[in-house]
């Protein structure tokens, strides 16, 4: 599909099609390393793609990449502080570099990232959620590999991509929700039969503990259910 001068509607039904696979898929990473790959495949002269995501405005990860490439170059990214993935992140909704070799913008990272081989770069923000951000990165060895057509499909491509992965992003917090109250419920249910507690009680317990041993409400339930005891030494 990464051809140039495509039909429009050829290219409408494609994007639609990605989006149904993706929205098809199980878990936000596999969302992710599905994004990728199509990106490659739809956006023309794309040959490698990664994502960066920084959680908190601090934790910056390659969270998924065709291939090795686009990790080396993020990994000159964070050691130079400068590129164009990071200036998406924080700055653009889509930054474009069409020579390396020409860019003055991240003379450091410039340099490093043409002898990985890379000529030419396009970034989209993918969104932005609180502290929390992410990136779309296409990569080329050519110079000049993303025309005006490459533009206006990856923007397309991002938006749909964007949307696929809210979606995953969101079925698994509910899901980890979901997991937590059962898990918090079983727990209490263990209390209650052990220490002849009532409902409210057993949770009371539970919450002061949790603050006693700075454990996470979810962790120190997870741990009565699977070994019966509360702390170290079962105590209430």
């Amino acid at each position: 599909m990464a051809t140039r001068g495509g039909d429009r509607d050829d290219l409408a039904t494609h994007l639609s099609d990605v989006a149904r696979a993706l929205h098809e898929l199980d878990s936000a990473q596999d969302t992710l390393d599905a994004i990728v790959r199509a990106a490659v495949e739809t956006v023309p002269g794309a040959r490698h793609a990664g994502i960066m995501t920084v959680v908190g405005k601090r934790q910056v990860d390659t969270v998924a990449m065709t291939d090795d490439l686009p990790g080396e170059v993020d990994q000159v990214q964070f050691e130079t502080s400068q590129g164009p993935c990071l200036e998406a992140l924080f700055n653009e909704k889509k930054v474009s570099v069409p020579d390396l070799a020409a860019e003055t913008r991240w003379p450091a990272f410039s340099e490093r990232a043409r002898r990985l081989g890379v000529s030419s770069m396009l970034s989209f923000q993918l969104y932005v959620r609180d502290d929390d951000l992410g990136a779309l990165n296409l990569y080329s060895p050519d110079v000049e590999a993303f025309d005006d057509e490459s533009h206006h499909v990856g923007r397309l491509f991002a938006s749909h991509a964007a949307v696929a992965l809210a979606t995953a992003q969101q079925q698994e917090h509910l899901a980890e929700a979901v997991q937590t109250r059962d898990l918090i419920g079983q727990a209490k249910g263990i209390l209650m039969e052990r220490h002849k507690l009532t409902a409210d009680q057993a949770f009371t317990v539970l919450v002061r503990t949790s603050q006693r041993t700075n454990t996470r409400l979810r962790d120190l339930a997870d741990r009565l259910t699977r070994t019966g005891e509360l702390t170290s030494s079962d105590q209430t």
